[in-house]
C-alpha cells in the first residue's frame, strides 16, 4: 500500500476539511440516497447500511440498495410486503453473492419488525428513545441485521438530521482520518468541523469514508499539495 504524508497543520487541516466536506452532501447522498428526517428516506438509509455492512464491492452494496427502491420497496410497510423470491431476484440482479436468501429473509424481517414496534417510522424510535444517543443505538442494534457496524453507518449519515447522536464515524471514516492526519476518533473531526456542526461532520466523514473505500488517497493528497501551492 502506498504511503500516505499526513497532513501536520492544523491550517491544511481545515483546508482539506472544506475540501472533502465543499460538496455538501454525505455518502448516501453522493449515490443518490436522501437524508432526511423522513420515514421513507430514513428506512432506505437503514437497508442501504445494512448491506454496506456485508463484504465485498460496495458499488453492488449501493446498486442492491437502489435496486430495492427502485423496484417500489421504498418503504417499511411496503417493503415488508413484498415476497421474499422478489427480494432475492433484485439483489442477485444487483450483484449480491453469497446467501442472498438469508439477507433477503433479514431485510423482510427488518422491515416487519419495523413496522410491528413502530409503524415503519424510525422517527417513532427516536422518539421511544427520547432522543437519548445511547438508547437510540441500543434499540436500533435490537432490529434484524442491524449490529454495532450496521448502526455506525446508518447514524454516520443521520448525524445531519439526529443531531443527538453526533460526533460519529465509521470504521472507514476513521481509517481514512488516521491515514491523512485528521486525528483518530469522531471527536477529533468533530472539533475539525466546528462545534455543533453535525451535518457538515456528516459530510466530511461520508467523503472519508468514500476515500478510503475508493482508495483516492494520492488524488486527495496530490489536490492538498495543489491547494496549498495556490494551483
Amino acid at each position: 500500500m502506498p504511503t500516505t504524508s499526513a497532513i501536520s497543520s492544523v491550517e491544511d487541516k481545515k483546508r482539506l476539511v472544506r475540501r472533502l466536506a465543499g460538496d455538501g452532501r454525505g455518502f448516501a447522498e453522493r449515490y443518490g440516497f436522501r437524508v432526511t428526517n423522513n420515514p421513507s428516506q430514513l428506512f432506505q438509509v437503514l437497508y442501504l447500511s445494512v448491506l454496506l455492512a456485508r463484504r465485498g464491492d460496495f458499488h453492488k452494496a449501493i446498486d442492491a440498495a437502489t435496486g430495492l427502491r427502485d423496484a417500489g420497496w421504498d418503504s417499511a410497510a411496503r417493503l415488508a410486503r413484498s415476497l421474499h423470491a422478489d427480494r432475492v431476484r433484485v439483489l442477485r440482479a444487483a450483484g449480491q453473492r453469497g446467501d442472498v436468501d438469508a439477507l433477503s429473509a433479514t431485510l423482510g424481517d427488518l422491515a416487519q419488525n419495523l413496522v410491528d414496534a413502530y409503524r415503519g417510522d424510525l422517527r417513532r424510535l427516536r422518539t421511544e428513545a427520547h432522543q437519548d444517543a445511547g438508547r437510540e443505538r441500543r434499540l436500533l442494534t435490537a432490529l434484524p441485521g442491524v449490529d454495532d457496524e450496521v448502526a455506525d453507518l446508518f447514524l454516520r449519515e443521520v448525524q445531519a438530521v439526529w443531531r443527538e447522536v453526533a460526533p460519529v464515524a465509521d470504521r472507514r471514516a476513521l481509517a481514512a482520518a488516521r491515514r491523512l492526519g485528521l486525528g483518530r476518533s469522531a471527536d477529533d473531526l468533530a472539533g475539525l468541523a466546528g462545534s455543533g456542526e453535525s451535518e457538515r461532520l456528516a459530510w466530511l466523514v461520508g467523503a472519508l469514508a468514500r476515500v478510503d473505500l475508493e482508495k483516492r488517497y494520492a488524488e486527495v493528497t496530490a489536490d492538498g499539495s495543489r491547494s496549498r501551492r495556490g494551483g
